[in-house]
């Protein structure tokens, strides 16, 4: 079954022109990693299978985990409010706002980069421009002085500036950087010894950079297209490895109790589309049972999926240097997934 795997995947690669890497667990516990394209289009460095890819939106499950470690050590509870948790002054926000509805995205606060109606993520740099941002509190002329879009618990709409607000209330009840927490309480427990927030202007060794191809032919890079530095809505770096890494720690309560994991991972509001949301991972659901629970990300040269499929026990990462191919990818392993169960 490793080589029709190989085949799909490789097939896959081929069509969409996909620069990236894999990793793949079918269940019977090993893991096959796959690499294509290039790291470094200049210098025609390869993309390696531990190779360090930034992954957007993707890193929202590491804040997700960092928050609810903070209830398991009882510094906050779910429903713990913002005007309890931050000392920042939001004028227009509802104070009533729970960290369960900013993890859920379910609180209503204005975003920043509002992917229903923004289709260009680089426009928000002509107000601020992106060099500036490097902590969390550089996200806020953004936002902080915005209307509420809706009255908190009301519905889901995927918002990136709550993330940045579950990030600071981490800040504060911590007492460390973000980034810091992150690295220490989750990275290191989890063995992810490639993975990290790093800013632009001082990447590791081998670490891809991301790339915007142009019509015509030609491309540039995502250096001024993005935060010079991630945090809690996105930006992390990591490898594929690392990313299954973190699931088995994940999984195997390493991180968190078996309580929490478990609601983490339950489904707690849903889009318009249907499509379930737990605690910073997608829950998608068949015949009443979680079928695969996923996070994605998305940036000018950035495209990250990585899924868990509780069922088989599979787990899935692809991540690319370019803005789109990594669910395709995905695509083609679950055909795999389907031919092994033989449906």
């Amino acid at each position: 079954m490793k080589e029709t795997l190989d085949h799909l995947l490789h097939a896959a690669a081929g069509e969409k022109g996909f620069s990236g890497a894999v990793a793949a667990q079918t269940g019977d516990g090993g893991l096959r990693t796959l690499a294509w394209g290039l790291a470094d289009r200049s210098g025609e460095r390869e993309n390696r299978y531990d190779t360090k890819f930034g992954i957007a939106s993707g890193c929202k499950v590491f804040t997700a985990v960092a928050v609810l470690q903070l209830v398991e050590e009882g510094k906050l509870t779910l429903e713990s409010t913002l005007a309890e948790c931050l000392i920042e002054a939001f004028p227009q926000f509802d104070q009533t706002i729970t960290v369960h509805q900013l993890l859920t995205h379910t609180s209503g606060v204005p975003d920043y980069f509002d992917e229903a109606v923004m289709e260009d993520f680089e426009e928000l740099w002509k107000e601020l421009p992106m060099y500036t941002v490097r902590n969390l509190k550089d996200f806020l002329p953004l936002f902080r002085d915005g209307s509420m879009m809706f009255t908190p618990g009301e519905r889901f709409h995927y918002n990136n500036a709550g993330y940045i607000l579950l990030g600071l209330i981490v800040e504060q009840v911590s007492g460390m950087r973000f980034t810091d927490y992150v690295e220490k309480k989750v990275f290191n427990r989890a063995g992810m010894t490639d993975s990290g927030y790093w800013p632009f202007d001082r990447l590791p060794n081998n670490t891809a950079t991301g790339y915007i191809d142009e019509e015509g032919g030609t491309w540039r890079t995502n250096v001024y297209s993005l935060p010079v530095q991630g945090g809690s809505d996105g930006g992390a770096f990591t490898t594929v490895p690392d990313m299954h890494k973190f699931w088995d720690a994940l999984l195997g309560r390493r991180l968190l109790g078996e309580e929490l994991t478990a609601r983490m991972l339950t489904r707690h509001a849903a889009d318009k589309d249907g499509d379930g949301y737990g605690y910073g991972v997608w829950v998608d659901m068949a015949d009443g049972r979680a079928e695969r629970i996923h996070v994605m990300g998305y940036d000018p040269g950035v495209s990250f999926h990585s899924a868990i499929y509780p069922s088989s026990g599979a787990v899935f990462t692809a991540v690319s240097n370019k803005s789109q191919g990594a669910y395709p990818m995905m695509e083609a392993f679950e055909e795999h997934l389907h031919v092994m169960e033989g449906t």
